[in-house]
């Protein structure tokens, strides 16, 4: 495995790679759900790229940029464990060549103002900045992204075709605790208390599920009675492609976000109506 941080030595490194190539990007800390994006990865494709970013775009003023846990080393153990070919771990100079406040930039349209965009405003905007230059840096063949992330793995397929990239994106399915967590780099924040009432996020979900037959109604109802104990930034019920008008049958999302102590944590389902 090679790992280079400077742009130069990226393409350099880059251009020995002629045959199919999978980008797996992340901001580190990875855990087992960045695992199961680099497996698919390995699976898939003649060559892996892993980049390992903390993009400022995407966090707010009040947000957690400055202490988002850095864990390089552990990441790139992980990263040679799971076969990657080459990893990028730039800087902010290397990614944002005339600051992070570039003219240029992607909007993500009404979807990125729902949501996980109405609690964080300009999030997607930034989320989708960095990936589109990733794309355009790396070129990529296809890029893999975790379902844990539904939004911003919607968001980025919409780009994708909008733009005509030329970019197969991939989402992998959530990754889980044994008791139903979903696996956050941000969980390392959580107290032991905490971590117990976080479970709710997951009751939540799977109780929804549970409820499918009853329709739309019964779904958010057993979901909402799950959510004790935690404070709700919403609970939504969506069509598949988090459209705001849930058909009557077929597949939808069941999509939470809560803070549970100072943390807060996104989790999703997909289910049938």
């Amino acid at each position: 495995m090679k790992v280079v941080d400077g742009r130069l030595e990226f393409l350099n490194a880059r251009a020995g790679m002629a045959s199919f190539v999978g980008l797996v990007p992340t901001m580190g800390a990875l855990h087992a759900g960045h695992v199961a994006l680099l497996n698919a990865a390995r699976a898939e494709c003649a060559n892996v790229v892993a980049t390992i970013f903390v993009n400022p775009t995407q966090f707010g003023p009040t947000e957690d940029l400055a202490v988002y846990p850095r864990t390089v080393e552990a990441d790139l153990q992980k990263c040679e464990r799971a076969g990657v070919d080459l990893v990028w771990v730039p800087s902010v100079a290397d990614v944002y060549r005339r600051g992070s406040a570039e003219a240029t930039s992607v909007q993500p349209g009404p979807l990125g103002a729902e949501l996980e965009g109405a609690i964080r405003p300009g999030h997607f905007h930034g989320v989708l900045t960095v990936v589109a230059k990733f794309f355009n840096i790396v070129r990529p063949d296809v890029a893999f992204f975790g379902e844990k992330d539904y939004q911003q793995l919607t968001l980025i397929g919409q780009m994708v075709r909008d733009l005509d990239l030329g970019v197969e994106v991939v989402g992998v399915p959530t990754v889980r605790e044994p008791d139903g967590l979903a696996l956050s780099s941000r969980n390392v924040y959580l107290s032991d208390d905490d971590r117990k009432q976080a479970l709710a996020l997951s009751r939540a979900l799977f109780a929804g599920r549970d409820a499918a037959a009853g329709g739309a109604r019964a779904i958010l109802a057993a979901a909402h009675a799950e959510l004790s104990g935690v404070n709700v930034d919403y609970l939504e019920l969506r069509g598949a492609e988090l459209e705001s008008v849930v058909p009557e049958s077929g597949p939808a999302r069941l999509l939470v976000a809560a803070r549970v102590g100072t943390t807060r944590l996104i989790d999703n389902l997909g289910l049938d109506l």
